[in-house]
């Protein structure tokens, strides 16, 4: 079973960000980057589904710059087999980059993929469903839990209500929730061999598809400051606060 996984990069959760004064994007002096959490779990089901199965190979994608190939690198640390940088100087928008996806997919020919349900800078959740209807193979969305036997593939998700549980045939598409798994460090012989693992440059123009964005960012801004709390001396008095001033009532 050849399994894709698309990876991104962005900056570390611990990182304290700061934006442009102008607006235009964030301050990215100093800043760790790291594969996005939710890709991180992805990878990590891929490895675990191919050593169930005790074979396949697991490939990774990412759409950017030549200095994700750090990122990547330590996806192939962990285990995975191969991976295919698609070299962009510009951002992409979430269409943009499930277009890309579509082409490798194409090529590659997976029967399955396995990707982060959003990326923790902008918080889409939307190139795993965009995927999965260029492709028009099933998706679920919210995996926490996976089984793959011969052709068929069960996931369990997360919903509202509780928890549904899915099964489609391969190929399909499947976006990972928190709870599928804790991923695994890369050991250091899982370093040593990263280094000798293919890892492919392709320029973005070169794939044939159309990468003109069709959405635009404006503006970004810091969340404002918190207003310090104000004791109140009595619940009539805080009902009416919460009426007249809060408009929460």
């Amino acid at each position: 079973m050849k399994i894709l996984v698309p990876t991104k990069r962005v900056p570390d959760p611990a990182t304290n960000i700061q934006v442009l004064p102008d607006g235009s994007g964030i301050a990215t002096e100093n800043i760790k980057w790291v594969i996005n959490p939710f890709d991180e779990i992805a990878i990590e089901e891929a490895l675990r589904v191919k050593e169930r199965l005790g074979s396949g190979e697991v490939v990774l994608a990412a759409i950017g710059q030549q200095s994700w190939q750090e990122q990547l690198r330590t996806g192939l640390a962990m285990g995975a087999d191969r991976a295919i940088l698609v070299l962009s100087e510009s951002a992409l928008d979430s269409l943009g980059i499930a277009s890309v996806l579509a082409k490798i997919a194409a090529d590659e020919q997976p029967d399955l993929v396995i990707m982060g349900k959003q990326a923790i800078d902008d918080d889409s959740n939307q190139v795993g469903q965009m995927l999965a209807e260029m492709l028009g193979w099933p998706q679920a969305t919210f995996a926490s839990k996976v089984e793959i036997k011969e052709r068929r593939c069960t996931v369990v998700r997360e919903v509202d209500g509780g928890l549904e549980t899915l099964a489609f045939t391969l190929p399909g598409v499947i976006t990972t929730d928190l709870r599928l798994n804790e991923p695994r460090y890369a050991s250091l012989p899982g370093i040593m061999k990263a280094r000798k693992k293919e890892l492919k440059e392709v320029p973005a123009e070169s794939l044939g598809v159309d990468l003109t964005p069709l959405l635009k960012v404006k503006e970004l801004r810091a969340p404002s400051k918190r207003q310090a709390g104000r004791k109140v001396a009595s619940a009539a008095e805080l009902v009416s606060v919460l009426h007249s001033e809060a408009k929460l009532i």
